[in-house]
């Protein structure tokens, strides 16, 4: 063999050599390549699902935020007629004829006056001379003050004990505590 022979099959072999080393690292990139498309494919599909999850529960966050404020306007509409029917009864017991104010008059006195106490009479109650001849005020011995209340409809109770306030306004307050719920069930029942 000669020399040019022994070159050149020196020459085929570092070639041959070079190709299996050039193909053996194409091929590990291209595996490579793939693993991490894979990886990647993989991380996108869970980007997305995640993203979508997010967007779900922001969705379903904001329309619970839109339910509960619909839920707080209906609220504060229904307060509001509530608010009116008991603003309607107030103005109606100011407008009470005389004899029906006197026998308004006479159940409360029967119902919370004790023997003794003393009657202040509303600003603007209108039948005080009439209420003071009451038969209900001489069987408990109730007196009649000079004073007026400052507030308006309905009267005072000054008692030994304690004062009962007997104003239409704590009437209807006392009431609304006591009926509210039915009241609303009642204005508002779904038919």
């Amino acid at each position: 063999m000669g020399r040019e022979e022994l070159t050149r099959r020196i020459l085929d072999d570092a070639q041959a050599e070079a190709d299996a080393i050039v193909k053996e690292a194409e091929e590990g990139a291209n595996a490579r390549l793939a693993a991490a498309s894979e990886r990647a494919e993989a991380q996108r599909i869970e980007a997305e699902r995640e993203l979508a999850s997010r967007v779900a529960s922001i969705r379903a966050g904001k329309e619970a935020a839109a339910r509960l404020d619909g839920q707080k306007v209906a609220l504060a509409q229904k307060r509001r007629v509530i608010d009116t029917v008991y603003e309607r009864a107030f103005e109606a017991l100011l407008a009470l004829g005389q004899e029906q104010t006197l026998a308004l008059t006479e159940s409360l006195l029967k119902q919370y006056a004790a023997q003794g106490d003393e009657i202040v009479f509303a600003r603007d109650y209108p039948c005080a001379q009439e209420a003071a001849l009451l038969p209900v005020v001489k069987q408990r011995a109730l007196t009649i003050s000079q004073e007026r209340a400052p507030f308006s409809g309905g009267l005072l109770l000054r008692g030994k004990q304690s004062d009962t306030d007997l104003s239409y306004r704590a009437l209807l307050l006392e009431d609304r505590e006591q009926n509210q719920a039915a009241l609303a069930q009642a204005l508002f029942q779904k038919r």
